[in-house]
């Protein structure tokens, strides 16, 4: 027997599984809800007769609550107890009914609500439906204000999609950097699905680059600066060597070395490395973590500038350093460009050590300086 708790919880199913698809397309023909309730046998009425009337008796309480026509009653006629009408089947045919009897019936007013709002401020098209369906959890999610901004932002970017402003200038109250960080995945998809470019048409935060003059020049008086690509091209210098290193505090620490620029490396310059003139036509020395994302790092700037060598990144180093190593989360197996022998033979012993890596911030100093040194000559 299907107690009113367990069909309760059948709604919820149904519910959770199918009220984007009725938001944005409607219920469609057929009840939503059609679930058997397996009245007792003649047998088990008899062995719980308590148990069999205390259950009929709480879905006559479900149905005076919640309205004749959604219970079907069947006769039963058993020779010892004579005819008895029993619940037989539950039929749900609006998504306001499946929501009412799952006690989900707030949650699908907004739900129903949201969709509507949004496929009134998007174009009709396949594609946006499917991703109002998509992304109706995370609107539904939203604050009535943020709702609101959501839908400005919205038309805003669908009436500019190349505006070039920073969010900061966006015309939509109460939108801001922080709204925006927060809420883009949403506000992308959505005018993604609109527009065929996901991308918002707004202007980003140039990515900076960190470099330090180590021989003792300067450039307008300063050695140590940080500034977006297209000026970090245009530099005037020559350097016979750049040394190219992950960690922020392991660049700054290097002492002076003669015609040699130091750059920080921070993931996102080995793809551009060879748009930086300067670098091309230097001796190009990587030092990263000893791990497979490191070498994957590597292999890309090796791809945009081929004579970049690597250093403190080889068997003997990770042999040397065992102890300090911790696991890698998510090992790589394989990589963009070309390692060398040595450098494979070191992903190798990566991977026999337990797939370990070496932070290269864990290799004493001294040794570590010595060794770029005389990766530089």
């Amino acid at each position: 027997m299907v107690t009113v708790e367990e069909a309760r919880a059948a709604a919820v199913r149904v519910y959770e599984r199918r009220h984007a698809t009725w938001a944005t397309e409607g219920p469609g023909a057929g009840p939503l809800l059609d679930l058997p309730l397996h009245p007792p046998t003649e047998t088990t009425a008899l062995a719980a007769s308590q148990a069999v009337a205390a259950w009929i008796a709480r879905w006559r309480e479900t149905e005076a609550a919640f309205g004749p026509g959604r219970l079907e009653w069947a006769p039963r006629r058993w020779a010892s107890m004579g005819t008895q009408v029993v619940p037989a089947r539950l039929w749900l045919h609006e998504p306001a009914e499946v929501a009412r009897f799952g006690r989900r019936l707030e949650a699908w007013r907004l739900a129903s609500r949201r969709a509507a709002a949004l496929l009134a401020a998007l174009p009709e098209s396949p594609e946006v439906v499917v991703t109002v369906q998509r992304k109706l959890s995370n609107a539904v999610g939203l604050d009535e204000d943020d709702a609101e901004r959501l839908l400005g932002v919205l038309t805003w970017l669908q009436q500019f999609p190349d505006s070039g402003l920073f969010v900061r200038q966006l015309p939509v109250r109460g939108v801001h950097t922080k709204w925006i960080e927060r809420h883009r995945s949403l506000v992308s998809s959505l005018i993604g699905a609109a527009t065929g470019h996901p991308d918002l048409g707004l202007a980003t935060r140039p990515e900076l680059l960190r470099l330090r003059l180590l021989d003792g020049t300067r450039l307008a008086g300063v050695a140590d600066l940080a500034a977006p690509l297209a000026d970090v091209s245009r530099l005037e210098i020559r350097p016979a060597r750049v040394v190219v290193v992950e960690n922020l505090e392991s660049m700054l620490a290097l002492p002076p070395l003669p015609a040699t620029v130091a750059l920080h490396g921070q993931g996102y310059l080995a793809r551009v490395l060879g748009r930086l003139p300067w670098v091309r036509a230097a001796d190009v020395v990587y030092w990263g973590d000893l791990d497979t994302d490191g070498f994957n790092i590597l292999s890309i700037a090796r791809d945009k500038v081929p004579q970049t060598r690597s250093v403190l990144m080889d068997r003997a180093t990770l042999t040397a350093h065992l102890d300090l190593c911790v696991p890698d989360p998510q090992p790589r197996r394989s990589f963009v460009g070309a390692l060398t022998e040595s450098e494979l033979d070191a992903v190798a012993a990566l991977r026999e050590a337990g797939d370990v890596r070496l932070e290269q911030e864990r290799i004493p100093w001294e040794s570590a300086v010595a060794s770029v040194r005389a990766a530089l000559g």
